[in-house]
């Protein structure tokens, strides 16, 4: 059965299939392969006429490398929507350069005037002017290409990938549509012809398992124009009997791009995060890394020592307005008065539909009454033994009964779940994804504090929950891989923390 490709997950698709090994060119190669297949296999053109309209993108790519296996059998014309100089990458461009030392006649923009004269005699018409990624109604000269190729007279229409225009109110009026991988959003036999699914060898991985397509189709680069707080600003309510906890989540958040972060918690806690002291933390080096970092963040002080209490509710709720996105569960501990505490904190924060990220002895507090965060825009962020607690269910080591109790868990809450583990599994209740970009130096702890932060910062910036997860577990992955490339087994928290902006500096 094959399941509808957004744009965004044919983006996501695209680049994690360089990532797990097969690169675009190889997916272009077996795209333009697949289109000269079906074009040799079912139409067989009497003729023998062929011109293909290419786009100056990848889609056209696909084209130029159709043309380049269809001249060998037929006779070629290449017309490109543009100039030569103009197509948009490089692996599109160099497969535009191949065709020059072929038996294929190739017109660029400057020829428009020659459109109808050569559609005229030409049997069969290839659109592989633009994929998925079209943004408001064609504009010319694609508008009124496309008015000619619909107004064509008994020529077989043939559209590569998706009909140019489609989604649209103008597009290619296809007898067949062949498209990679699987079927795009809203493609129909009324809109697209006969659909033909190509394989073009997008490794499985690439699909399953999360890399940095997720990272690079959904970070929000901030606008240029933007100002301070417009870009995220996060609530941290955490620690008491552990301290480091939320400042790490914190910190994490503030690395991955988050304008603000706010934490509220008990006194000594608050002290030791706004502190140099080494003394107060530790190990010692964690302690001076926070040190270093925690005049970034903005602290409160609550009213107890070492525990959150339902008497700090009054103080905690001046801080949802001010916030985007709500962190809880860091370092809390299970003090019966705390657990009573996250219940109300919970219960009062989602009265103003904003996300939030429930972690660690929150879990806890949350299994109790499964209620409290029912369809919200929550992410969770359970081990194995969290996960039972929330939902009284003994995990087995088997992945697939694992998927199937995270996916089943996440639709029944109507929540994001991401079960951490060997394999992280990712799941809102109908997709799900998997990860294993990390590495076991990573059990140490405070890494489940940095994943937290990282996914409290992109819902704080409008990423949906399911996305957010998803991107925070490669980004958090990837960072504790570049830290245990310095730090080999003796990293710590803080050293995947500092290794964030390095990851988003590479892929974005």
């Amino acid at each position: 059965m094959f399941i509808m490709m957004s744009e965004s997950e044919v983006h996501v698709s695209d680049i994690n299939s360089e990532f797990y090994g097969v690169t675009t060119q190889e997916l272009m190669e077996n795209a333009g392969r697949g289109v000269f297949q079906f074009i040799v296999k079912n139409l067989k053109p009497k003729e023998k006429n062929i011109i293909l309209f290419c786009g100056k993108g990848n889609n056209g790519g696909d084209g130029f490398v159709a043309a380049r296996y269809l001249s060998k059998k037929y006779k070629v014309t290449v017309f490109l929507m543009g100039k030569s100089k103009d197509i948009h990458t490089k692996i599109a461009k160099n497969n535009y350069e191949k065709l020059k030392d072929l038996p294929i006649e190739i017109f660029d923009i400057d020829n428009l005037d020659k459109t109808n004269e050569l559609i005229q005699k030409n049997s069969v018409i290839l659109d592989s002017m633009l994929g998925v990624g079209i943004k408001g109604e064609l504009r010319e000269p694609f508008k009124s290409i496309v008015k000619k190729i619909n107004k064509s007279k008994n020529k077989t229409i043939v559209s590569v990938d998706i009909p140019t225009g489609l989604g649209t109110k103008l597009s290619v009026k296809s007898e067949y549509t062949i498209t990679f991988h699987d079927i795009k959003d809203n493609m129909n036999k009324k809109n697209s012809g006969t659909i033909k699914i190509v394989d073009i060898k997008i490794p499985k991985k690439a699909v399953q398992y999360v890399g940095p397509g997720e990272l690079v189709t959904f970070y929000p680069k901030p606008d240029k124009e933007s100002h301070k707080g417009e870009n995220g600003k996060v609530l941290v309510i955490g620690g008491g009997p552990f301290i480091g906890a939320p400042a790490l989540s914190g910190f994490s958040a503030l690395r991955t791009g988050a304008d603000l972060v706010y934490i509220l918690t008990p006194k000594i806690p608050a002290k030791a995060i706004t502190s140099f002291s080494p003394k107060l933390i530790s190990p010692r080096r964690l302690s001076e890394d926070i040190a270093k970092l925690s005049p970034n963040l903005i602290v409160r002080e609550l009213n107890n020592d070492r525990k959150i209490t339902p008497a700090d509710l009054e103080i905690i709720k001046d801080f949802f307005d001010k916030t985007d996105c709500l962190i809880i569960g860091p370092g809390l501990g299970t003090d019966n008065l705390t657990k009573e505490a996250v219940k109300k904190i919970i219960k009062d924060f989602k009265k103003n539909n904003k996300p939030m990220v429930i972690d660690a002895d929150a879990i806890e507090a949350v299994g109790e009454d499964r209620d409290l965060i029912k369809n919200t825009k929550t992410v969770i962020t359970p081990h194995a033994g969290e996960f039972k607690k929330l939902t009284k269910v003994s995990l087995s080591k088997n992945i697939d009964e694992r998927k199937k109790n995270v996916k089943k868990w996440a639709k029944k809450l109507g929540v994001t779940i991401i079960l951490k583990g060997s394999v992280d599994i990712i799941s809102d209740g109908e997709q799900i994804k998997l990860n294993d970009v990390h590495n076991q130096a990573m059990t140490v702890g405070g890494t489940g504090d940095v994943l937290t932060g990282i996914v409290g910062c992109l819902l704080s910036k409008k990423v949906s929950p399911y996305n957010s997860a998803r991107v925070s577990v490669f980004i958090n992955g990837c960072a504790g891989n570049y830290a245990f490339e310095k730090k080999s087994y003796g990293l710590i928290a803080t050293d995947i923390i500092e290794e964030i902006p390095n990851v988003l500096k590479k892929y974005l």
